[in-house]
């Protein structure tokens, strides 16, 4: 039921094309189509309800409260959460010694969550195929897009095909066909910065008698400077491991061409996960390699097509917060729509300018955490850091860190710094004012 008539210029609009049925693409069609817009949802794969998510690439998401909030708004919030693990905090394996676990909250208690890609994105076509105005067209790759006209082209099993449309959506991720179509007209801008680092997947089964082999309740991480390993917990009591590697050089991804050279490294290397990992070897030999790559891009629309989620802002996975800040994407993109009056040129542009301060935002602090996982984490004064923000959230009303301002708020990305900032300020004001006053008691007494 639409909340107002929406329109392109005054006349009537009707018919949405959004490009890519992953997490984002599924969302903002279900949520466009709530509205009475008939949206047409095009993915270039098959199905992958039918066929299963590629061997390698399923990576699990960190789903945490931008997230949530964006599915509670079609329904999906705690079924999502039914398929999760929550996450309380992060354990460190360190070569030799103790594990440590440090919570991600001051009180212990809130927690990031751990979902398959596949599982949620599944939930998500389910959900846009039941709502009505919604119809998916697998097997369609984008060649082409008009932005004066909205008119879209497509390869398909049966030959091109062309179609319209009011408006275009662009949620076809990093390698957008959408965004390409755009990238070369005078005025955009557009870069991508790829790390040296990439990334694979491995596995930690279930331990014979069928449970986790490892705290299923914290995201675990083998940090090692340049290089790290993560592991997230799934209901099948197994993990996914995930190597951010350098791809290159010694002990890179692409030098450990052998079975032995993997046995030995990861002996070297992650000697307490080599036991846990029964086909280590297989999986590093035959999965691929992922590239880490940061886009960004300027304006988010053009004509009638816009730009939304990877397509507009593609960014590392440090901070878990991906997928999270797509979703608030289309969040975004409904309230511009509302407060647009239903005026679809309107609400695009709102759109593209309260949002691409905030993914730069992410974009940057995504970048930042990757030394934070993989090297600070192990300093004492980090450590030390982290206990004393945790014990100010604890005893300084409103004071709240960083990282629970990126995971446990919708607090805007881009203003999330700022008042980290001020927090600190205030904090070592009244800090230097309790000193000076207990200072001045003390002369006084002498």
């Amino acid at each position: 039921m639409p909340a107002e008539p929406l329109t392109w210029h005054g006349a009537p609009a009707r018919r949405v094309a959004v490009v890519g049925a992953g997490l984002a693409g599924c969302l903002l069609a279900t949520m466009l189509a709530e509205r009475g817009l008939e949206v047409a949802l095009y993915e270039r794969r098959a199905d992958p309800r039918v066929g299963g998510p590629e061997r390698g690439r399923s990576i699990n998401l960190a789903l945490s409260a931008r997230g949530i909030d964006a599915l509670a708004r079609v329904g999906l919030a705690d079924a999502a959460l039914a398929e999760a693990l929550p996450m309380r905090g992060r354990t460190l394996h360190p070569r030799a010694g103790a594990l440590g676990f440090h919570s991600y909250s001051a009180d212990g208690t809130r927690a990031i969550n751990s979902i398959s890609r596949a599982t949620l994105n599944a939930a998500l076509l389910d959900c846009a195929e039941k709502t009505s105005g919604v119809s998916l067209h697998f097997g369609h790759t984008c060649t082409g897009v008009d932005p004066a006209t909205g008119t879209l082209s497509f390869d398909t099993a049966g030959g091109q095909v062309t179609v319209p449309a009011d408006l275009v959506i662009g949620a076809d991720g990093a390698y957008s066909a959408v965004r390409r179509a755009l990238q070369f007209r005078e005025g955009f801008d557009y870069s991508q910065s790829f790390l040296p680092h990439g990334y694979k997947e491995l596995t930690i089964p279930p331990t014979p008698d069928g449970e986790f082999a490892l705290d299923p309740g914290s995201l675990h991480i083998w940090p090692r400077g340049e290089a790290m390993m993560i592991a997230l917990p799934n209901l099948d009591r197994s993990f996914t491991c995930t190597l951010f590697w350098p791809k290159d050089g010694p002990g890179g991804l692409s030098t450990l061409d052998s079975a032995e050279a993997v046995t030995a490294h990861f002996a070297e290397h992650y000697p307490d996960a080599v036991p846990l990992m029964p086909t280590l070897v297989e999986d590093f030999l035959r999965n691929p390699v992922g590239s880490l790559v940061t886009v960004r891009c300027a304006p988010w629309v053009v004509g009638r097509v816009a730009l939304l989620g990877d397509a507009a802002h593609a960014i590392v996975p440090f901070f878990g917060q991906g997928a999270n800040c797509a979703f608030e994407d289309c969040v975004e993109l409904g309230r511009c729509i509302t407060d647009a009056g239903g005026e679809l040129s309107t609400a695009l542009a709102l759109y593209g300018e309260r949002r691409k301060a905030n993914a730069d935002a992410i974009a940057d602090m995504a970048l930042e955490n990757f030394d934070e996982m993989s090297n600070k984490v192990n300093s004492r004064l980090f450590r030390w850091s982290t206990r004393a923000r945790h014990a100010l959230e604890r005893v300084v009303p409103g004071y709240v860190s960083r990282y629970e301002l990126v995971s446990f708020t919708t607090t805007p990305y881009s203003r999330i710094e700022g008042r980290v900032r001020t927090q600190d300020r205030l904090v070592a004001g009244a800090l230097a004012a309790a000193v000076g006053s207990v200072l001045l008691a003390w002369r006084a007494r002498r």
